[in-house]
């Protein structure tokens, strides 16, 4: 993984032993105000002594510390002479190379427990000696005796060496996850590791982030060189073309290419935030009937998505060369993205490779620049707030790459895509008048190829089903359906069903991520 150029912040580092909260450790951690980067566990250490950073987290993971091929860390990161914090898997890890013992726990805990704050000291020094705290627990493993020069800091029922430190040498570690919503006070927790033991200052903030990353993109382009950017609308692109515009004008050329398969109006409403509102140089490509003619015919989705992927490529490429002298292309990959093209062990390892680390550029022979690589999703959303973009931008609901592709379900046809963007239009005006789309992470109609009888008037019709789906999320990673108000169900299927020629039945989406999907197809 890329070291970040930002030399001069404090780094805390990660080492990631494959929990599935590796990415909420970091994201806490930032949210304190401190820069944190995420890495493998198994990082060589020179690599780990370049990154110099100010403090190391041990994840959690699925291991145990005695099973065969168990991941460890290397023993020089404890000789580091920074801080240290193990949590669950890294708790065990510490005390095994340290000199402690663990064992297989006679009773397991998964889920919420109470901790007795024995000394409030280090990672407790925000606490109250002999107050209880709620926590998250998830370990099959216990310690059973603390290495040498450590403490017990609280206990549970069950496990009496629940969170132990050696004071000496600023070495911490919790059997609990301090990262998640279910331990309430863990944010105290780890401000206490991060401000208190590690001594470390609240510098990593939206607005000096926004501002070392437009002096980066000035540098790396030089004061004469030209790039591009495929701007979609979306959040991400959006705030990477202004970033990008902010650091060097009109050097920066934005391709929208659309493709046919957009929302009601949302052409126009792109051309006319960046164009006319932002003042961007921005191509706008109407390539609407080049992917409905190679989209004809196909049903199947995985052909559905290679085809519109094909086909922006092609026509991306095309409009590209148009733009003389431009060497540089901007992705807007996000610290996910980045995250995810690491193998780790264990449950955070992904065997995909993440669409925006790769591709376009080789094929096209320019240098990549990629401004929001070291940010996570509301981390973006705060850079877009620190550039002044508007609220309706930066909180509108993801959109899927092929777009309304996904969401009408059979063939492609205009027919069919115009009733889907009328259906889904009336639903997001009756979620914005209802006061709800804020609270809503995601929202959307679906056209079903599913005919159904109706009567309307006195005649009989056969008509198609749209279906409703809107859900609450975080990072799309998990979803829970939205518990829809009845009233502006009711107004939505009443007007779609009255205004939508060819839909005389609306349902609605009652299913959860997992076992569903957020999308249809």
């Amino acid at each position: 993984m890329a070291t970040s150029p930002h030399t001069r912040r404090d780094l805390v580092i990660v080492l990631d032993f494959g929990s599935q909260y590796t990415q909420l450790i970091a994201r806490r951690i930032r949210e304190c105000g401190v820069y944190c980067e995420i890495h493998p566990y198994n990082l060589p250490i020179d690599r780990v002594r370049a990154l110099a950073p100010k403090a190391v987290v041990l994840s959690g993971g699925p291991s145990s510390v005695y099973g065969e091929g168990a991941p460890r860390v290397a023993p020089e990161v404890l000789e580091l002479g920074v801080p240290i914090l193990g949590i669950c898997y890294g708790l065990q890890l510490l005390a095994h190379l340290l000199g402690g013992r663990v064992e297989r726990a006679e009773e397991r805990e998964y889920g919420a427990a109470k901790v007795r704050v024995d000394r409030a000291v280090g990672v407790f020094a925000r606490l109250v000696p002999g107050e209880t705290i709620d926590v998250w627990m998830s370990h099959g493993d216990s310690l059973v005796a603390a290495p040498p020069g450590f403490e017990p800091l609280g206990t549970t029922a069950s496990t009496p060496l629940c969170a132990i430190g050696d004071e000496g040498r600023k070495i911490y570690g919790l059997q609990f996850h301090p990262e998640v919503a279910h331990t309430p006070r863990g944010k105290e927790i780890l401000e206490a590791f991060l401000f208190d033991v590690a001594g470390l200052a609240p510098t990593w903030t939206s607005a000096s982030f926004v501002e070392e990353a437009i002096e980066d993109v000035r540098t790396k382009v030089g004061p004469d060189g030209r790039v591009i950017l495929g701007l979609s609308g979306g959040v991400d692109s959006s705030v990477a073309a202004i970033l990008c515009h902010k650091a060097i004008g009109d050097r920066l050329v934005c391709i929208f290419v659309d493709n046919g398969l957009l929302r009601e109006r949302e052409a126009e409403a792109v051309v006319k935030m960046f164009r006319d509102h932002f003042h961007l140089r921005l191509v706008h490509v109407d390539a609407a009937t080049r992917f409905l003619d190679a989209l004809e015919g196909v049903t199947d989705p995985e052909k559905k998505r290679k085809i519109i992927g094909r086909v922006f490529i092609e026509v991306f490429e095309e409009e590209a060369a148009k733009v003389e002298g431009a060497r540089f292309l901007v992705q807007g990959t996000l610290y996910p993205d980045v995250i995810e093209s690491v193998s780790h062990k264990g449950p955070s390892a992904v065997i995909k490779s993440h669409h925006n680390v790769g591709g376009l550029p080789d094929r096209m022979k320019l240098a990549l620049i990629e401004p929001l690589r070291e940010l996570f999703k509301d981390e973006v959303r705060a850079a877009g707030h620190a550039l002044g973009m508007p609220h309706a931008v930066l909180w509108r609901h993801p959109f899927p790459g092929p777009g309304l592709a996904v969401r009408c379900l059979g063939e492609l046809t205009e027919t069919r895509l115009r009733v889907l963007r009328a259906a889904d239009a009336i639903f997001d005006e009756e979620i914005r008048a209802a006061g709800l789309y804020d609270s809503i992470w995601q929202s959307f109609a679906v056209l079903l190829p599913v005919r159904s009888v109706g009567v309307m008037g006195d005649e009989r019709t056969y008509d198609e089903t749209i279906a409703l789906r809107a859900i609450h999320s975080t990072d799309g990673m998990t979803a829970d359906w939205v518990r829809m108000p009845y009233e502006v169900l009711a107004r939505t299927s009443t007007r779609i069903i009255n205004e939508v020629r060819g839909v005389n039945r609306v349902v609605y989406d009652v299913s959860s991520k997992p076992p569903a999907t957020i999308e249809w197809e």
